[in-house]
């Protein structure tokens, strides 16, 4: 089968996802800028979450942008890592509002590395299904970022105990290492068809101004 119609309902969730977040951010009901403060919390905790919903969305596009076929078992790795995803609203807004408290942060940490964990799932999935000599499993390699990812999201969650705010920096950390182009899978992914054997409509090639725009973990 296509994989079309996954992609097109994974951004409609993660469209979903913001907008949620988004509808958390309650005015003041003062008109002064004193007024916004107690927000402050809650725009941070957004902002971040904000962020690691477009990494993902981004290097979910680039990932199935890369393969034109899918089965059974993609479809389900696909929902394990929407499901993880989809709590993301709830520990945003629960870490905003109670101002970083460790619990929370922790809690955050927890979903993260889930998500992570997930989308790793996904990613050997669809090696299996096209292959160790695909183009895919060519570009994420041995996916080192990925993997040093998971570990700082796993330190991170005891460390909010100790200190909410260094665990929040270490959120940051990833993150920000992800808003970094990886050009190593842009080359990998320039010019290649997608596998699968689907017609040249269920994906076409991945031109190099499109590997460009992003890349895959």
């Amino acid at each position: 089968m296509g994989s079309g119609r996954l992609e097109a309902f994974s951004d409609a969730v993660l469209a979903i996802i913001i907008t949620i977040m988004v509808l958390e951010l309650k005015a003041p009901h003062g008109a002064g800028l004193a007024d916004l403060r107690p927000l402050l919390p809650v725009f941070l905790s957004y902002v971040l979450s904000f962020v690691y919903i477009g990494i993902y969305w981004s290097n979910h596009h680039h990932l199935l942008h890369a393969v034109s076929q899918v089965n059974g078992r993609i479809l389900w790795a696909n929902l394990h890592l929407l499901f993880w995803l989809s709590l993301i609203p709830f520990v945003t807004g629960w870490m905003g509002e109670n101002n970083f408290a460790a619990r929370p942060v922790a809690f955050y940490g927890v979903v993260l590395l889930s998500a992570g964990i997930a989308y790793v799932i996904l990613t050997r999935v669809l090696i299996s299904y096209h292959g160790r000599d695909s183009a895919l499993a060519k570009a994420l390699g041995k996916d080192f970022k990925g993997k040093a990812s998971l570990v700082i999201y796993a330190a991170a969650i005891p460390l909010s105990f100790v200190s909410s705010w260094l665990a929040c920096a270490l959120y940051v950390t990833v993150a920000v290492t992800w808003l970094v182009p990886d050009r190593r899978i842009e080359h990998a992914l320039a010019g290649s068809t997608p596998m699968g054997g689907g017609p040249p409509d269920s994906g076409g090639t991945v031109s190099e101004t499109e590997s460009a725009s992003g890349y895959v973990p």
